[in-house]
């Protein structure tokens, strides 16, 4: 799964897109907590986006002639239990660049939101019906899945700046109805299966982003709901655990499932910017800024390893 080894990118790789923008959407909401409600700083915020945006645009080209010319690559990619649920990364990915790109082409980013949200919907229901037709053993699960089966929380992120409230709420409730199937089947496995290879170990941290959108975009679609407020407390809770479990990263193989500790990381920090701005209290304001820069250093991290692992 490296990307760097292999003459066509996996599809994988449009986690990359997600953590850049998704680092470029959180800043954008935290600046306000963080600043008084001055405006986001162009030179931080706007730059992830930018970079999201060149990389998608390298990436796409990309895989649309992995398609042309190795199909059945493609094929595998969908049809293997270990890998399908990265299928998502393109159309999540097109979302929250979608979201990214709003204030400046809107007629752009919508045309590229709804696109995405077509596919993600299309996939969700083939994952479905792949999930009925049996013969998937309980193993080949991972944190992967919840970008396929569980990814319409994130499509609000994009949504709502362009106004797509109805949408949002449609892609968001059927994927917050089967959350808690999925993230109970993966913790089902994580106790009595066989544990994760090293090189998808960063997968785990997909397990931040339900608690962290479904809080986060839950409380924007539904304010009424305020008890989604201790999903972000669980949130928080969950990721101490798995900062400690991954105490060892440094010995894991790189790959391109790096990338997916960016962004459950940029999710929780734009949980943590939601709920300072509700709460307004230093302790939330510090936690605000902690988890932005905590996610912060992960997608640099990532980002350099990246560069260095294309050179190589």
């Amino acid at each position: 799964m490296n990307a760097a080894r292999t003459p066509y990118p996996p599809i994988g790789a449009f986690g990359a897109v997600m953590g850049l923008a998704g680092l470029g959407l959180s800043a954008r909401a935290a600046a306000p907590v963080l600043a008084g409600a001055l405006p986001a700083p162009a030179h931080f915020t706007e730059a992830w986006i930018a970079l999201a945006a060149l990389v998608f645009a390298w990436l796409l080209p990309a895989y649309l002639w992995k398609l042309a010319r190795s199909p059945q690559a493609v094929r595998d990619e969908f049809a293997n239990p270990v890998t399908m649920g990265f299928c998502a990364t393109l159309p999540l990915a097109m979302t929250l660049l979608a979201g990214g790109l709003a204030p400046y082409v809107p007629a752009l980013a919508g045309v590229l939101w709804w696109a995405g949200v077509a596919l993600l919907l299309a996939m969700q229901v083939w994952g479905l019906q792949r999930l009925l037709a049996g013969g998937i053993e309980l193993g080949q699960a991972n944190g992967g899945w919840l970008m396929l089966f569980v990814g319409g929380i994130v499509v609000p992120g994009g949504g709502l700046p362009l106004g797509n409230e109805e949408m949002s709420r449609f892609a968001f409730g059927v994927s917050a109805a089967i959350a808690p199937l999925i993230l109970g089947l993966l913790l089902l496995r994580g106790a009595i299966g066989p544990a994760l290879p090293a090189a998808l170990r960063p997968s785990w941290f997909i397990l931040l982003v339900p608690p962290a959108l479904v809080y986060a975009h839950g409380s924007a679609l539904f304010p009424d709901l305020a008890f989604l407020e201790v999903l972000f407390f669980f949130g928080l809770v969950l990721a101490a655990s798995l900062m400690i479990y991954a105490r060892d990263l440094a010995r894991w193989p790189f790959g391109v499932p790096w990338w997916a500790f960016t962004f459950p990381l940029d999710a929780l920090a734009y949980a943590a910017a939601r709920y300072a701005g509700d709460h307004p209290a230093p302790v939330w304001t510090l936690l605000c800024g902690a988890t932005l820069l905590l996610a912060t250093l992960a997608v640099v991290l990532v980002l350099v390893r990246s560069a260095l692992a294309l050179r190589g």
